[in-house]
């Protein structure tokens, strides 16, 4: 009896340490309770399925499958799972493709990932396809799931340092263009031309030609033509085709013939010639002495009459 003993002599009664022992066993046995249920909790799993790890290019799509098996109890939280379109990264998610509705109840998600590669290294150069938490909510706590990154091996398009032999420089002579049939082009180009030389020609025969012949076919132009070539000792005979032009060329500038009586209705048709009435009469007169008459001083109506013819002339063009 000497642990009784002990209690009387301590002080503590028998009934006091009987209660002590019992509250000492329940603590016990409720953290053993404790330990079980958190080792018995429901435990995440993920499997991965990454793409190989090499031979990308920029505009490449990389994917990447998660799968995920989700025990009872456990929900997903939304806000957790990687969201698209973020922008600037040289590997970026476009697009996530999820198959499971990850409410409670104990089922598989599975998460299919597609990134893009956005990096033309001047060299290859490896990127992480990023890591990211899933987090699920339940009894009888919350889980977090982590998803490692996962290597992609980018190259550039062209290796920096090309081999020097021809045609495989850094610079490459420009690509010769693409032969075309101008062919067309010249038949179109000619008729063109044709067109606007006979155009040409029309207009300068309209306001070249046509004024400059008609200048030098005017009746006393003509007549001078016969007249300034001649001289007081030229025969008669040429003397009187002059007298001859002259009529002829005042014929045809009336258009009718033109006696001595018609000088005034002469000039009242031609004003122009209206300075040269007397010596139109005079011409008349002289004409008939020279065809008619005799006598007179032939030398001096010879002058006389290459000048009358000139006058004429200079009146017909308008500079008398």
């Amino acid at each position: 009896m000497p642990a009784v003993q002990l209690a009387v002599s301590s002080g503590v009664s028998r009934s006091e340490l009987l209660n002590g022992r019992r509250k000492g066993w329940a603590l016990a046995w409720a953290a053993s309770m404790v330990c079980s249920t958190v080792l018995a909790a429901p435990q995440l799993e993920a499997s991965t399925s990454d793409p190989r790890a090499f031979g990308y290019q920029v505009g490449d799509m990389v994917s990447r499958t998660v799968t995920v098996d989700q025990p009872d109890g456990l929900t997903l939280d939304e806000t957790s799972v990687p969201r698209p379109g973020a922008r600037g990264n040289a590997l970026e998610l476009r697009s996530i493709e999820r198959h499971g509705s990850g409410l409670s109840g104990g089922r598989r998600l599975e998460f299919r990932l597609a990134y893009q590669v956005f990096l033309s290294p001047p060299e290859p150069r490896t990127l992480e396809m990023p890591s990211f938490t899933l987090r699920f909510k339940g009894e009888p706590r919350a889980q977090e799931l982590r998803i490692e990154s996962w290597p992609v091996t980018v190259s550039p398009l062209v290796p920096v340092d090309v081999a020097s032999r021809r045609g495989l420089g850094e610079l490459q002579p420009d690509a010769a263009p693409l032969p075309l049939d101008t062919r067309p082009g010249r038949y179109r180009l000619i008729a063109y031309g044709c067109a606007a030389l006979a155009l040409l020609a029309w207009l300068a025969h309209v306001y070249i030609g046509l004024p400059w012949w008609g200048r030098a076919h005017r009746p006393f132009t003509m007549a001078w033509r016969t007249l300034r070539g001649l001289t007081p000792a030229s025969p008669d005979a040429q003397w009187r085709e002059g007298y001859q032009r002259l009529h002829a060329a005042l014929n045809q500038s009336m258009g009718e013939v033109v006696f001595e009586q018609g000088v005034d209705r002469f000039v009242l048709a031609r004003p122009r010639f209206a300075p040269l009435r007397a010596d139109l009469a005079a011409f008349f007169e002289r004409s008939r002495v020279e065809f008619f008459g005799a006598g007179g001083d032939a030398a001096a109506d010879r002058a006389w009459l290459i000048d009358f013819c000139r006058r004429c002339r200079d009146a017909e063009r308008g500079s008398a």
